[in-house]
């Protein structure tokens, strides 16, 4: 290690502490967390104005940053498969799903699902608006080789009914190490099947229900203690992320593809407008919700990771937000790989829109739109909640509808910055999906939805 990559890991470390300082200062946690994306953005500008980002210097400190940044996420990903497992099954013990447990679930996927090809209509407007044409991006070694290399995965492209085959729990043990894309989808059925199984004891031996209810009990609360310890750790975690990503980012290319960009982010801001509409028309405060649910969202923005923020989503619907804790884990659970308005929604649409006219297609054409849109939502399922998930959905939708899936890889260069705002969106629909089932069925807690005090996430 060079002396210059010390002192670059050394003033990582030095702002640590100060947010260690500021923690034994009893600062709120959500001010801790702001200030961290704020000496983040400032530490990967520095490091990118020396230095440059493809600089050695550069290439050789990230690393030691990940240390930090992808360590942290990596640990929200850790218990992420115990605390659906648990939860859903601890939801079974406390009678909070009961005989309402298919309506439930079936709201959820129609909200999520109902979002996405809501979604895929914004994308589709925001990419004709914008003018946006693949014929007139060029492509260097990079890309070329990144559309090869998309070409070469869409071969391996599943159909829709073996995608639904993949969401069953042949080996469940397998899908709590998070093994496959719908490992949490299948998480969640074995779960349920266990629900079930504990529901059927409890009417035929009281007893051992009892035993099995303090097991599951003693089990919930040893998983939620593993989610406080981590979740205190995010400021830290937000500090390195935020440092790496601006740090490396290729801001030339990010000015040359900056209309795909710009169109990008005002379709993901028009979707998120739609969240909060839905949530209004059920009664409830829009602006309550963007106040409660920030601190997740950017975490969500700053990580990419849907799964990584699964923890603070889970925490966030149900300490801030009111939703019952069974309600909150399914639509989290299935906000993974189901119906991820930014990653299976607004992406693919507008890569369709934009690569439709190299094949002779009017991308304007009322049938060919409304193809668009229903692929979109079908193949919104099984979309993996990690990085990549865009991906693998546009390679799906772009398969279906028989349009050249190399182009795709033109936008390789300012993947990165868009998929922060697609995976903040992926969150919030899935938050949306879960308040708004729970304030339909009745079962939100509108005392704590609607009290402007706020439970640390990191809380005990």
């Amino acid at each position: 290690m060079t002396i210059i990559i010390l002192i670059n890991v050394a003033i990582l470390l030095a702002l640590m502490v100060f947010l260690r300082y500021l923690n034994k200062k009893h600062v709120k946690f959500s001010n801790r967390v702001f200030a961290a994306l704020g000496l983040g953005i400032l530490l990967g500008l520095a490091l990118q104005l020396i230095f440059g980002a493809t600089s050695d210097v550069v290439t050789k400190t990230v690393p030691w940053y990940n240390i930090i940044g992808t360590g942290y996420v990596k640990l929200l990903q850790m218990i992420a498969m115990p605390l659906v497992f648990i939860s859903i099954l601890a939801a079974f013990t406390k009678m909070k799903l009961g005989k309402n447990l298919g309506k439930i679930a079936g709201l959820i996927l129609v909200i999520l699902i109902g979002t996405t090809a809501i979604s895929a209509g914004v994308g589709i407007f925001s990419a004709t608006i914008f003018d946006l044409d693949a014929t007139q991006l060029v492509q260097g070694d990079a890309e070329i080789e990144r559309g090869t290399s998309l070409e070469e995965q869409s071969a391996g492209v599943k159909s829709l009914p073996e995608q639904i085959i993949e969401l069953f729990p042949a080996n469940p043990f397998l899908d709590l190490t998070g093994a496959r894309s719908t490992s949490t989808i299948a998480v969640v059925i074995f779960a349920a099947f266990l629900g079930f199984s504990y529901l059927r004891i409890v009417r035929k031996d009281e007893a051992t229900s009892k035993t099995i209810n303090k097991a599951i009990d003693a089990i919930y609360s040893l998983v939620m203690g593993v989610v406080t310890i981590v979740l205190r750790l995010t400021p830290y975690g937000i500090l390195a992320i935020m440092a790496r990503t601006v740090a490396t980012s290729d801001f030339g290319a990010i000015y040359n593809l900056g209309k795909f960009v710009i169109a990008s982010y005002i379709a993901l801001l028009i979707v998120f407008l739609i969240h909060l509409i839905i949530i209004s028309l059920t009664g409830l405060s829009p602006i309550m919700y963007v106040k409660k649910a920030s601190e997740t969202l950017l975490f969500a923005f700053t990580s990419r990771s849907s799964a990584g923020t699964l923890p603070l989503n889970l925490k966030t619907q149900e300490e801030r937000l009111g939703v019952p804790d069974g309600i909150a884990n399914f639509a989290g659970s299935f906000g993974l790989s189901i119906g991820q308005n930014g990653c299976a929604g607004v992406y693919p649409a507008m890569l369709a829109i934009m690569i439709a006219p190299t094949v002779g297609i009017n991308p304007l054409d009322i049938g060919f739109i409304a193809t668009v849109i229903v692929v979109v939502a079908i193949s919104s399922f099984g979309v993996a909640g990690v990085g990549g998930g865009a991906t693998f959905a546009a390679i799906i939708v772009l398969s279906a509808l028989d349009l050249p899936v190399a182009l795709a890889g033109v936008l390789i260069s300012v993947e990165p910055l868009i998929d922060m705002g697609r995976t903040a969106l992926n969150v919030s629909g899935s938050m949306t999906a879960g308040v708004t089932t729970a304030r339909i069925m009745g079962d939100l807690d509108k005392d704590i939805y609607s009290d402007p005090r706020m439970k640390e996430l990191g809380e005990s």
